[in-house]
């Protein structure tokens, strides 16, 4: 089952990342399989906990450069195809059910899907429609590896924790924390992908999700909250007199950030009062 959540893990990932490669009307339904793909993640995982396994979120290098959409597609096929016949050694059939009957749906609509050419990878650095001096390009450049990077690295973080908690009330924090992530990963790749640097988050050491402190995680992820906020804010000021329209941007994300801080705080709050109970 370990290996089966490997690579729906990779595939979730390889979906994602082909979402982004695609300026048409293909991007959605991409995107949007890539999320049915994270959820089938979610119950693997979940399966595993139940049986007591042991696991990480290690995983495979996802080669994804490509210059075809087709290339990408034809790629993912072949990963479902190889995911659906390992389901077999699934225990829970109706899981696996679940599971294959989506896999077939999304390599049948891959199979239909109109090519295009992909300029995700082109290294042109330059963002569609706005001039930015060298000094903004590279900020923001180094601002999106590293921030996509850590989007994703928080993803892996809430969705261990929540898998690992029977608590409603942290759940409830953690899936809200989960979402913005997603949605901060989504945003970062759309703009890393205009401007052609587009790339996989690399693996997440085991190291940061299989957390023994949660209370020193949750101070410490209020710091980084902060620092982030400091970093949007400088970015927000480096991009401000070429673009009006992605300063607001980064500013909308730096106010983002109070609103995490606030849900790490009451999680903080609520492993004081467990513990002192």
């Amino acid at each position: 089952m370990k290996t089966v959540m490997i690579k729906t893990h990779e595939a979730w990932l390889e979906m994602l990342m082909a979402g982004f490669m695609s300026t048409t009307e293909n991007r959605q339904v991409l995107v949007d399989f890539s999320d049915i793909l994270f959820r089938h993640f979610t119950w693997i995982e979940n399966e595993l906990i139940v049986t007591q396994e042991s696991y990480s979120y290690d995983r495979d290098a996802i080669p994804i450069r490509v210059e075809r959409l087709s290339d990408i597609l034809h790629s993912i096929i072949r990963h479902l195809n190889e995911l659906d016949l390992q389901l077999i050694g699934l225990e829970d059939k109706a899981l696996a059910e679940r599971i294959s009957s989506d896999i077939h749906y999304m390599t049948s609509v891959l199979h239909g899907m109109e090519d295009e050419t992909v300029t995700a990878f082109s290294m042109a650095r330059t963002f569609p429609g706005i001039s930015l001096t060298q000094e903004a390009t590279d900020a923001l450049t180094l601002f999106l590896f590293e921030e996509t990077y850590k989007e994703y690295e928080l993803i892996m973080i809430y969705n261990y924790l929540k898998a690992h908690s029977d608590d409603a009330y942290l759940n409830r924090i953690f899936q809200i924390l989960i979402d913005e992530s997603f949605f901060h990963l989504k945003r970062f790749c759309d703009m890393g992908a205009k401007m052609g640097i587009l790339a996989v988050p690399r693996v997440v050491m085991k190291e940061l999700y299989q957390i023994e402190d949660v209370t020193q995680f949750l101070k410490d992820g209020i710091n980084e909250e902060l620092a982030a906020k400091e970093e949007c804010k400088k970015l927000s000021e480096a991009v401000a007199k070429d673009s009006e329209e992605l300063a607001r941007f980064f500013d909308f994300i730096n106010y983002q950030e109070n609103y995490h801080i606030s849900l790490m705080t009451d999680a903080l709050a609520y492993y004081a009062k467990e513990t002192d109970a």
